[in-house]
Parts: C-alpha cells; sequence; structure tokens
C-alpha cells in the first residue's frame, strides 16, 4: 500500500463509546483502540503505537505519517450550535462510494422521498465545482434544490442550499440552509473507516442549529436518511469506485463526483477505487 493511503487521517471511534480496549479494522489490518487515564490511544497489530487526534467527538488515527493536520470545521465552534455524534453504520460498499453517494444530489428525490426531495421537482439547476488547490480540497457551491423536509427543524418545504466540501478522501462535509436561522449554514459531515477496500463503517455527524428537537430525534433523523441510502450503497456495481471516467456516464448533477474522482486520481488515492473497467 502506497504511503497516499497510509498517511492520512481515519476515524474509528466516537469517544464518548471507547471504553475497553478493543479492535477494529483499517485498510485491511488490525488495529486497536481503548482509552486510559482519559487519554485515546491506538495500535497496529505489532502493538506500534499509531497517532491519534481527538476531533468533532472521534477519534481519528493514521497507520502513516500524516505530513499535516486533521482538517478542521471552524464553523462548528460558532455559540449556540448543538454537536451531535450520530452513531455508525457498517456498509458493504466501498469507502469511496460512500463519499461520493453524500455528493450526490440527484438520488434525493427518488431514495429519501417525501424528505429531501419529491417529485417533480427532480432537476438538479447548473452549481460550482472546484479542486481548490490551495487547501488541495473539493469544494460544490451554489447548489439548490428544493425539499420537502430538509431538517428535523424545518416547518415544511423549503429550496434549500448546498456547500459540499472534500478535505479528505474517505470525509465530506456539507453546509446547508439552516431553517431556524436563515443566513446560517447547518453542518453534516459523513466521516469514512476503511475498514477493506469494499467494506466502511461511517460516522456521521452535525453541528446544528436547532433549539426545538431532542437530540434523539436529531440523531433518529440523520440515521434514517443514511439506512435509506445503505440499501443503494450495497448494490451498486461495481462495488469500488471507478475512477477512469470512461467506466460511467455522468450528467450534469454529477459534476460533484466527477471532480472528486479527478481529485482521488491526482493525489493517487486508489484504496477502494477500480481503476480499469472489469
Amino acid at each position: 500500500m502506497n504511503t497516499a493511503i497510509e498517511n492520512h487521517w481515519y476515524p474509528v471511534a466516537m469517544i464518548s463509546g471507547i471504553d475497553g480496549p478493543r479492535e477494529t479494522l483499517l485498510l485491511g489490518k488490525k488495529i486497536t483502540l481503548g482509552r486510559k487515564d482519559g487519554t485515546c490511544w491506538v495500535k497496529d497489530a505489532t502493538g506500534k503505537a499509531l497517532p491519534t487526534v481527538e476531533r468533532f467527538g472521534h477519534l481519528w488515527t493514521s497507520p502513516g505519517q500524516p505530513n499535516r493536520d486533521l482538517f478542521t470545521i471552524p464553523e462548528a465552534d460558532s455559540p449556540g450550535r448543538r454537536l451531535v455524534d450520530v452513531g455508525s453504520v457498517k456498509v458493504k460498499c466501498s469507502p469511496l462510494r460512500a463519499v461520493e453517494n453524500f455528493l450526490d444530489i440527484a438520488h434525493f428525490p427518488f431514495v429519501h422521498t417525501d424528505i429531501l426531495g419529491a417529485e417533480p421537482h427532480t432537476e438538479v439547476d447548473r452549481y460550482d465545482v472546484k479542486i481548490r488547490e490551495e487547501v488541495d480540497e473539493v469544494w460544490a457551491t451554489k447548489v439548490k434544490f428544493y425539499q420537502p423536509q430538509a431538517a428535523k427543524s424545518a416547518a415544511g418545504g423549503i429550496t434549500t442550499e448546498y456547500m459540499y466540501r472534500v478535505p479528505a478522501p474517505t470525509c465530506s462535509v456539507l453546509y446547508k440552509t439552516c431553517p431556524p436561522r436563515p443566513g446560517e449554514w447547518d453542518i453534516i459531515t459523513l466521516f469514512v473507516q476503511p475498514l477493506t477496500d469494499e467494506w466502511c463503517e461511517v460516522w456521521p455527524w452535525m453541528a446544528l442549529y436547532d433549539d426545538e428537537s431532542t437530540m434523539s430525534e436529531m440523531v433518529s433523523f440523520q440515521q434514517l436518511i443514511f439506512m435509506q441510502d445503505r440499501s443503494i450503497l450495497e448494490n451498486q456495481i461495481p462495488r469500488k469506485l471507478p475512477l477512469d471516467p470512461g467506466m460511467e456516464v455522468p450528467t450534469q448533477a454529477d459534476m460533484t463526483s466527477v471532480a472528486y474522482r479527478r481529485w482521488l486520481k491526482k493525489i493517487g488515492y486508489t484504496y477502494g477505487a477500480q481503476l480499469v473497467a472489469a
């Protein structure tokens, strides 16, 4: 495995859920994690201590030597936000497929019917996508879509504005219209742990302005959304994410996916990717 894959940070646990030592997989290899005297730790199969970061309510580690700190989300530190640990879901799909699905707007009316989308509001208007070289991230902006219930806090249908950010190969950050606070963004993230190249654990996390919903209601709403995605993800063919642009035919709605795949090729990240046609 090349350093372009090993030298990234990966989520491996929700900090609040760490008690005794336990084993998990990362990039197909066994690791052990735990907490002692309030400090989290991770070791590889040989007992070697791996670097750790505690951020966004999760424990992160890397089997390599990351050349930069884990990304930040400054907006999440704004006063009044509620930080929501959603839990995790194991999915039988490529970790890259999980991220790409999170970036896909066109499936909303068909998979999340009457929540994030509904017919006849199926058209995705043109939006802007760019690989921001100065930070080495993929960004999609000016994304707008009609949603019957954009969030747990939404009282009715609205046209929701989105911004998508891919700060790491297996992570994505979504900024979306905040129904209770016009002019502010709700933040919904997808942190993906690559167990193997065709099996992953997904750790959603949110930073929301919502003074009405209970914590369990916000968690349940987001889990409902992801469980609707799960069956789609587990039935995609090929299971790995094709990086060759000729292997799948994109539409205008797939501009973010195209940029994401191009970026993965640029940085040499191929774990969970299919490089040639089957």
